[in-house]
């Protein structure tokens, strides 16, 4: 989520999708330096033809539900049909102030909004009287994925997502990564689901010149709205920063169970891309 342009944004999309990746993500901040998400999704619908889309995540309770059904059937339709929502409540209360939102009842106010979506979706009019609200996804639905850390969030995360986007590996270590994929797998099991939830995770990574000093600089700018000693705590942990390191990361998520990994890159340098394939050897 580096301050990038147009040039970037076509490079990265089209380098991505000319392969060997599955998926391109898209995260959200308000009150940061990124693109807007939804901007940055449509424009990564047209420049791409063969990867999965997904939003990591959209801060569902900060924007209206029946809008945001809209943008994202729409973003979908102009893929083709390959997009996955990623959701979540965030944590920055600074992003629902900039945009005059609530911070409280986040996790409800979500639940609701997601039962809004899929009524949305499946053309039922936002109330008597109105016409639906198109355009419908491809796939009549679209995935729906949860942001979530904790065994409350993976209860309430089972009673509607198809899978769960965890924050275990973001600073490239794996401690509790298995229990954080045997806690979303328990809560799909309490919730007497017998599907398998596809479960994700993300991590920040940085190869080539000066590689430590970049990642940790990065996890720092983008973690310091959480205070200066937690940013510079989470910093000093950052350590995918070689390729030994990052083969390791992503061998460990494969051995916990881990559906996808989605490589964080800490640079606007599409020559990144070429790094990170030498290094995993892909």
């Amino acid at each position: 989520m580096v301050p990038h342009t147009r040039a970037d944004v076509l490079a990265w999309c089209r380098t991505i999708d000319d392969g060997p990746w599955s998926s391109l993500a898209v995260p959200e901040r308000i009150t940061y330096t990124s693109h807007d998400l939804v901007v940055e999704l449509a424009a990564a619908a047209a420049l791409t033809e063969r990867v999965r889309l997904w939003s990591t995540i959209v801060v569902l309770p900060a924007h209206d539900a029946v809008d945001m059904a809209k943008k994202m059937a729409s973003i979908d339709v102009l893929s083709g049909g390959r997009l996955t929502m990623g959701i979540g409540v965030g944590g920055r209360e600074d992003d629902y102030r900039a945009v005059g939102a609530p911070f409280n009842r986040r996790w409800a106010r979500m639940d609701e909004q997601v039962a809004t979506m899929r009524k949305v979706w499946s053309g039922e009019p936002p109330f008597e009287g109105a016409d639906p609200v198109g355009p419908p996804p491809v796939h009549g639905d679209i995935p729906l994925v949860s942001g979530s850390m904790g065994p409350k969030a993976m209860a309430r995360a089972a009673q509607w997502a198809d899978g769960v986007d965890g924050p275990w590996t973001i600073t490239g270590g794996t401690v509790g990564l298995i229990e954080g994929v045997e806690m979303v797998r328990q809560a799909w099991r309490d919730a007497g689901r017998d599907d398998q939830p596809h479960i994700s995770t993300s991590a920040w990574y940085a190869l080539g010149p000066d590689a430590g000093d970049r990642l940790k600089g990065y996890a720092y700018d983008y973690l310091r709205i959480f205070g200066p000693d937690f940013a510079q705590a989470m910093a000093d942990r950052a350590s995918s920063n070689s390729a030994e390191a990052l083969r390791g990361l992503v061998e460990e998520c494969a051995a916990a169970g881990i559906d996808e990994l989605f490589l964080v890159p800490t640079t606007a340098d599409v020559s990144e891309i070429d790094r990170t394939r030498d290094a995993l050897g892909v």
